[in-house]
């Protein structure tokens, strides 16, 4: 029997309330799912949202069952971005997760259909849905249309740098401010949102070739009902929940991807949160070893060239997939009851990539472009790197570890001794950087801004600052406990594990202390003091001595969700999600 079944008979009042929220009698019986969403006019990536939900339910209805709908709207980075709002962005993941919890728990559901598209929205509902491990289906929202002169968002951080260097005036930057987003769905370039929809269809959770594409599409409305018709198929089956499709196999294929697509970092929050979900173990050492040797791949911004859009023209996912599949697991399960190489098959079998041509024709025509398929996804034999994407470095320093996007930073940075400058706040380091009182050479910190210090927002401003500074951007490194968006480039290490607030040796650096940064060695570590090297041994010793004299910053939230965050988040190299094993440890 049908869990929703099971439910009317335990409550004699289910039936009526649902009769007074609109529901048939004749619908009662029928298979009753869980359309959860994140829309709402938060920003571009949820506000269209509401109409993949209605096709969804239609799709639903058209296969016997019943949709119903529920919301719990996202955030969004961009519009919090430099200020402290931001600071709520990655609890916001988690309370996600919490609402599909009591949402779904409180009153079960048979299956669900998952419907988000950016940065939080989606990997909260990922977990979430991993959480209650009912039969799902994901549909991910689709990228916005590239703006003229193939503008794209994250350009938006070089232009404010730019003007407030003098470089440009107001009329520019509002140009940019105000096309900058043509179109409803997540930010066109290959930022967290993006990485996350593709990391959705990678994990075989979304349906085969429905990942990333333009959010006006109409083919777009077409996943949704696909979605809704499988999510019934899937309840009166009363099998393949999450727990029976993703599994280790499943994130390795998902990592390989990032590493081909050069994905976001804030993805070593994600998966590593989603695969806790199922009790299984995902780290920043597991993105570390799988990106070695692996190709990369995808020419699209903010590593490439291209908006986000043409990702889908040259083939999206399945395109990727093709090209490293002998790296792959093909037999890892999916949501369509095939596995991932039977999907591949069929994908090609049906004019998948005859479609995605003719959409790059149009895209072509609209944009006075002419790229082809290869200028968006290189074929494996010519690969943009074959090293990966990211790097974990680790040393004295980060003893748990810290990421760097190296496919984003200039060569002249992945080996470099440099000085350090620490500031405890973004807003110090920000003011020095735009002032140019930060000197080619400086190791930059910007600490206590770690999941316990501050919530662990993105240090965007500051990386877009120092990137787009012409001596700068070549010469000195961002070292941070905080995260950066998927936007960022430039010489950029986040995650700094353990993070300031918990003692970590970030928070023991020193003014002219000399920080070894080297990427291919996989090392970021402290060498030296006042500008002079030391042995390890010596190093060790004055650490030592710093961290009798250490003492923990006030907590900076008293009371809230942030509050919450700073008791019980894990290191930011386990995923930085809610460990209720840390209530024990008090």
């Amino acid at each position: 029997m049908l869990i929703s079944q099971k439910m009317r008979e335990l409550s004699p009042e289910l039936d009526p309330l649902r009769l007074g929220t609109g529901w048939r009698p004749e619908e009662l019986s029928k298979p009753q799912i869980f359309i959860e969403s994140t829309f709402g006019d938060s920003h571009p990536g949820s506000g269209h949202l509401d109409k993949l939900v209605e096709a969804a339910k239609e799709g639903i209805a058209e296969a016997g069952g019943r949709g119903a709908r529920y919301f719990c709207t996202d955030i969004c980075d961009g519009e919090s971005q430099g200020t402290d709002g931001i600071n709520y962005s990655l609890m916001s993941r988690e309370m996600i997760a919490n609402m599909i919890e009591i949402q779904q728990s409180a009153t079960p559901f048979d299956a669900g259909v998952y419907i988000a598209s950016c940065d939080k929205g989606l990997p909260g509902n990922l977990m979430g849905l991993m959480r209650v491990n009912i039969p799902a289906v994901v549909v991910t929202g689709g990228t916005m249309a590239a703006g003229p002169q193939l503008l794209t968002l994250e350009q938006l951080g070089i232009y404010s740098a730019r003007y407030e260097r003098g470089e440009i005036d107001e009329s520019e930057l509002n140009w940019a401010k105000r096309n900058a987003c043509p179109s409803c769905g997540a930010c066109s370039f290959i930022g967290t949102a993006s990485t996350m929809q593709i990391m959705a269809e990678a994990l075989g959770l979304a349906l085969p070739g429905s990942a990333l594409l333009p959010a006006t599409s109409p083919d777009l409305l077409e996943y949704a009902k696909s979605a809704g018709r499988l999510a019934v198929k899937l309840a009166n089956s009363q099998g393949m929940r999450p727990s029976d499709i993703v599994t280790l196999e499943s994130f390795e294929n998902a990592i390989l991807v990032h590493a081909a697509v050069s994905g976001s970092t804030n993805c070593l929050l994600h998966l590593p949160a989603m695969a806790h979900e199922l009790e299984l173990e995902i780290t920043g050492d597991t993105f570390d070893q799988l990106h070695r040797g692996a190709r990369y791949l995808l020419d699209v911004r903010p590593a490439g060239r291209w908006p986000a859009e043409f990702f889908y023209y040259a083939g999206g996912v399945p395109a990727i997939m093709e090209e490293i599949k002998g790296h792959m697991h093909l037999d890892a399960m999916t949501v369509t009851g095939k596995t991932l190489g039977e999907n591949l098959e069929e994908l090609k079998a049906g004019g998948f990539y005859d479609r995605c041509q003719e959409w790059l024709e149009k895209a072509n025509k609209k944009h006075h472009t002419s790229i082809t398929r290869e200028d968006v996804i290189r074929p494996y034999d010519r690969a943009l790197g074959t090293d990966g994407s990211i790097a974990i470095l680790k040393g004295n320093l980060a003893p748990e570890g810290a990421v760097i996007k190296h496919t984003a930073c200039p060569r002249e940075m992945f080996s470099a001794t440099l000085t350090a400058r620490p500031f405890d706040s973004e807003e110090e380091c920000i003011d020095a950087v735009l002032h140019h009182r930060v000197k080619p050479g400086d190791a930059v910190f910007i600490r206590y801004e770690g999941p316990k210090g501050s919530g662990m927002p993105e240090m965007f401003y500051t990386s877009e600052a120092i990137s787009s500074d012409k001596e700068l951007g070549r010469s000195i490194a961002l070292i941070t406990d905080g995260r950066f968006s998927g936007a960022s480039t430039g010489p950029a290490v986040g995650h700094c594990s353990p993070e300031a607030q918990v003692g970590g040796p970030i928070a023991l650096v020193e003014e002219g202390d000399l920080i070894r940064l080297d990427v291919k060695e996989r090392v970021l570590e402290i060498v030296g003091v006042k500008g002079e090297r030391r042995t390890p041994e010596e190093i060790d010793a004055i650490l030592a001595k710093r961290k009798k004299r250490w003492k923990p910053k006030p907590v900076k939230y008293k009371r809230g969700a942030l509050r919450l965050f700073s008791e019980l988040a894990a290191s930011p190299m386990k995923g930085a999600y809610l460990d209720y094993g840390n209530f024990d440890k008090e």
